[in-house]
């Protein structure tokens, strides 16, 4: 028998819990941002906004669109067709710990799907379906859907669900989350995992506390599939009885669900693109934000700030170097040997990216000592990235001239190799016609 035992924090209070997309009516007459920060970024506004939500809505109330409502899953199987959200990423969370917790069990679990720029989030007997849809400037934006036959669904904004998602786990900026509970066998999460970090700095064995995990894995322990037998030491576990499982149809009614796997390849990648999709978010509020800081015309600053201020090229190469430190992998935890997956989630995400000579892909999986075969997300690819402002991308630009070229020799970089440097350069020289551009230039 393995036995985990790590630190941990007793929950004060499960209303405080939550997990990826959550859609909790809190903080609902209070703004989002401060008042300097909601006029330049213009969160909570109606119009303009370029999510796939919105432009799912706009197609819906023309008409040219209709979502068909399924007996069984209501608008599960229509929604995830229309956002080209594939089914083998789903990824299934059993801990009591989101705003559909009442549903939620391991009898029961929460169906996660997700797609580079929006994610679903359903449960069966659940009235909404929760959606986080990443508009190009504002970031993550939520949204529930009400599961009623009707003749125009309507998608109804959740901008009061900050208590998870706006904090110290999502960059301070509205964002996405990843929890790992210590969970009871009734779904109670009854500690949080204290050395989890949300994205892929976390070892294995610290991962996916209440959530089913299908898949073969060597050289770690994963806390999937398992639970608390003890609420006083709830980080008491055995871990072998949650490794390795390839079938998960025993544990749950499977048949109720689109697919019966919660593949670890693609909780591999969820939880990589969580926290990359926050650094993004980041990047474009703090370019944003020291603009304005600089503007004559950008209305009042806060009080500590000028226009004559260095302080704004500060703010854009500190958020543009964490960035650069996410987008390339260098702070990810390693693989201890061979992950395999159950679904065919490996098979369809590598094939999804645009790809260079030689057929190689920023998506292409290693799955033996790292995530990726090239160490740079492939969200540099995603509309987010497009929408920087000019100011930080050409800060980026140029830092990753420097460092794929070789004259970066900093330790933060050390660990890149002049084969791997070479290959991702000539990756994003071929599939990224702007840096392509500032190259030539």
């Amino acid at each position: 028998m393995t036995i985990l035992r790590c630190k941990w924090q007793t929950l004060r209070c499960f209303a405080t819990t939550f997990v990826l997309l959550t859609a909790s009516p809190v903080f609902a007459d209070e703004p989002v941002l401060g008042e300097f920060e909601e006029r330049v970024i213009g969160y909570e506004a109606a119009t303009g906004l370029a999510d796939p939500i919105s432009r799912l809505q706009a197609q819906l109330t023309a008409g040219k669109l209709r979502l068909r409502y399924d007996a069984r899953r209501g608008y599960l199987p229509a929604l995830l067709q229309a956002l080209n959200l594939p089914v083998s990423s789903q990824g299934l969370v059993f801990s009591k710990s989101s705003s559909q917790a009442e549903w939620t069990s391991p009898h029961t679990p929460r169906a996660v799907y997700f797609g580079d720029d929006a994610s679903v989030a359903w449960t069966p007997g659940a009235p909404v379906i929760d959606i986080a849809s990443v508009d190009p400037v504002r970031g993550p934006l939520f949204y529930t859907l009400e599961q009623r036959p009707g003749k125009s669904p309507r998608f109804e904004r959740q901008a009061d669900c900050m208590r998870c998602h706006l904090g110290p786990r999502t960059l301070q900026v509205p964002g996405l989350v990843v929890r790992s509970f210590f969970t009871a066998s009734n779904g109670a999460p009854l500690a949080s995992v204290d050395d989890f970090v949300v994205g892929h700095q976390s070892p294995i064995r610290e991962r996916w506390g209440g959530w089913y995990v299908s898949g073969t894995h060597s050289g770690q322990l994963h806390l999937g599939n398992t639970f608390s037998p003890d609420p006083e030491r709830p980080d008491e576990i055995n871990l072998l009885a949650g490794a390795n499982v390839t079938d998960l149809r025993r544990r749950f009614d499977s048949a109720a669900y689109l697919s019966p796997h919660s593949d670890i390849v693609a909780l591999l990648v969820l939880e990589h693109q969580v926290q990359m999709q926050n650094h993004l978010t980041v990047a474009s509020y703090e370019t944003r934000y020291a603009l304005a800081e600089r503007s004559p015309t950008a209305g009042p600053v806060p009080a500590d700030l000028s226009p004559m201020s260095v302080w704004p090229e500060r703010r854009i190469a500190i958020a543009g170097e964490r960035l650069l430190e996410y987008l390339l992998l260098r702070n990810e935890a390693p693989l201890a040997g061979p992950v395999r997956g159950t679904s065919k989630f490996a098979r369809e995400f590598t094939r999804a990216g645009p790809t260079a000579g030689g057929n190689r892909s920023l998506r292409q999986l290693d799955l033996h000592r790292r995530l990726f075969r090239y160490p740079c997300s492939y969200l540099i690819h995603s509309p987010a990235f497009d929408a920087l402002p000019a100011e930080m991308k050409n800060y980026l630009w140029r830092r990753l001239e420097q460092i794929l070229t070789g004259q970066d020799k900093s330790e933060t970089y050390a660990g890149l190799t002049p084969a791997e440097r070479q290959a991702v350069l000539e990756i994003l020289r071929a599939t990224k016609p702007e840096f392509a551009a500032w190259l030539r230039k």
